[in-house]
């Protein structure tokens, strides 16, 4: 769909907002809404009366605040009550972070809702008589008020907006109707990108269980469908090749857990692989903390020293995920958190016992002993007994070969959808960015469809 630009523009004054249309106002967003932080905390107070809490991650991760969400539990005064109840609207936003980019985010509210407060770290844009509450809200997605505002943020570790900030940005405001029809048009148009994401999602969602069924069968079943099977005496493993060995770990690989020294970290020095670099295929050090050579000889003491074809595994965390040391890495250490797998004698592939460790084999043991309820942790010697089926090394790197190469394929699909929903997320952020800036003219779109 093509647009066509308004009959004529005026300098708005402001040098990053640049023309917008002639009939339009370029305003402080003090003359056009009340903005005001919540002081409301999360904790129980005998003293005050239960609520709702509308927190960070309900507008963070939502669009609209309504009372499909499954909200916090707290307790807030009468005053906070009679001020930061949600009503029809508002534009809820962070104002703080640890990041520029997470600020500012809004969700809007489209109803009253009784017993809804806003939260700490959020603030509250309540829109005046004539100003259409929807729009303000599309104002904050659109890029030109995300770049404005993370000029403004504040601070080193955390940024925030202060009030001055957010008081004085200046923001462009056609007459009422016509906040409202730039609202209904964008909820229209967004949504068909939105819907179109979420197909491509789901199929992004169904390539990645393929892939893991892919790699769960090779690995348990191998790549010849005539080949005689036997039971392997373990329920969830079921049937295996009967030329396979069923074993565990330890037996194969030799498991260290890292030296438990907390290092000092230095610009130019030994990288240390913690969970961080052993997310993916190969160990990646490209961000990883340096440490002096005093502590990297301690670190690799006992056989620590990690070396081409080792296993680099994570039991905390993160638990599960594995990593492959190459003839390519520089000298590095253990940092916390993970494991150094090395082989035992010359029978194994690197390649097929990483793809076992990431497989649904090995999940589903790794989700039966895991420890912690909101850290979770597995032990070494948890490690060193998982059970896993062992082909012959020939056909250990025969099983290596073919699940590349059907990887191969699966990424070449997966980096089309990812570049497919990167072309979707650009062109929803520049039509909000050139509709409530008054670069296209959407009146006529929301007459005809309502005349429709």
């Amino acid at each position: 769909m093509s647009f066509s630009a308004y009959p004529k523009y005026k300098d708005s004054g402001i040098e990053w907002l640049g023309l917008i249309p002639e009939h339009w106002k370029a305003l402080r967003l003090k003359y056009a809404c009340t903005v005001f932080p919540s002081n409301v905390d999360k904790h129980f107070r005998d003293n005050e009366t239960s609520v709702s809490l509308c927190n960070y991650t309900d507008v963070y991760y939502n669009e609209k605040i309504t009372n499909n969400i499954k909200f916090m539990q707290a307790t807030a005064s009468v005053e906070q009550i009679q001020k930061f109840t949600l009503r029809a609207g508002d534009t809820i936003i962070t104002k703080d972070s640890e990041a520029a980019d997470d600020i500012a985010i809004a969700a809007y509210v489209p109803e009253d809702m009784a017993n809804v407060v806003c939260g700490y770290h959020l603030s509250m844009v309540r829109p005046f008589n004539e100003i259409n509450g929807a729009f303000v809200k599309r104002l904050f997605d659109s890029a030109y008020a995300k770049a404005r505002f993370a000029v403004a943020a504040n601070g080193l570790t955390r940024v925030g907006l202060g009030q001055y900030a957010l008081d004085n940005i200046t923001l462009p405001f056609p007459p009422f109707v016509e906040q409202t029809a730039i609202a209904a048009f964008l909820d229209r148009e967004t949504g068909k990108i939105d819907a179109l994401i979420a197909e491509q999602e789901k199929l992004l969602a169904l390539l990645a269980e393929k892939r893991q069924a892919t790699i769960s069968h090779a690995v348990t079943r191998g790549l010849n469908p005539n080949a005689p099977m036997k039971d392997s005496g373990i329920a969830w493993l079921g049937e295996v090749p009967e030329h396979w060995e069923v074993s565990t770990l330890k037996y194969h690989w030799t498991v260290s857990d890292c030296k438990h020294i907390t290092a000092d970290f230095v610009e130019d020095g030994f990288p240390l692989a913690s969970i961080r670099e052993v997310q993916g295929q190969y160990v990646s050090l490209k961000d990883a903390k340096k440490t002096t050579l005093y502590f990297y000889n301690l670190l690799i003491e006992g056989g620590r020293n990690p070396v081409a074809g080792d296993l680099i595994f994570s039991r905390n965390a993160t638990v599960g995920e594995v990593a492959q040391v190459t003839e390519e890495h520089p000298k590095f250490a253990m940092g916390q958190d993970v494991c150094l797998l090395k082989k035992i004698g010359n029978d194994n592939s690197s390649d097929y016992f990483q793809l076992v460790i990431r497989s649904s084999v090995v999940e589903k043991q790794i989700k039966s002993i895991m420890i912690g309820s909101t850290f979770k942790r597995i032990n070494v010697e948890d490690i060193r007994s998982l059970v896993i089926p062992v082909p012959s090394v020939r056909e250990q790197k025969t099983i290596a070969a073919f699940v590349q190469r059907e990887n191969d394929k699966f990424n070449s699909l997966i980096d089309q959808i990812c570049t497919q929903i990167g072309f979707l997320k650009e062109r929803r952020t520049a039509l909000i960015a050139a509709a409530v800036t008054g670069k296209i003219d959407v009146r006529n779109t929301v007459s005809e469809v309502q005349a429709s």
